[in-house]
């Protein structure tokens, strides 16, 4: 018997935007996203949040600083597409410097 999450997928990001842009944006994308790949917020904290979309669907997309930009991941069940198109979108973050 597979467990209901297992099909999840984890998708990671690292951008130049801190957190709360990151999730901003992400609440942006998926509300203006079209028909039955649309989502609306759920619940959020300060450095994640949860979307709901067509039948249920949720997506959580987490945001936490680090020394050279915002680490961002997002996981969703049936979404996964979508979610790499919105972490497509964020600015990269710059290459750390090199340790000497």
């Amino acid at each position: 018997m597979r467990h209901q999450q297992s099909g999840r997928t984890l998708q990671q990001q690292r951008t130049s935007l801190p957190p709360d842009e990151v999730l901003d944006a992400a609440r942006e994308f998926f509300s203006r996203g079209s028909g039955i790949y649309s989502a609306f917020l759920e619940k959020q904290g300060p450095t994640w949040m949860s979307l709901r979309g067509q039948g249920g669907e949720e997506i959580v997309i987490a945001a936490s600083k680090e020394t050279s930009g915002t680490a961002v991941t997002g996981s969703s069940y049936m979404f996964d597409a979508q979610v790499a198109q919105f972490l497509s979108t964020l600015p990269p973050a710059a290459a750390p410097e090199p340790v000497s």
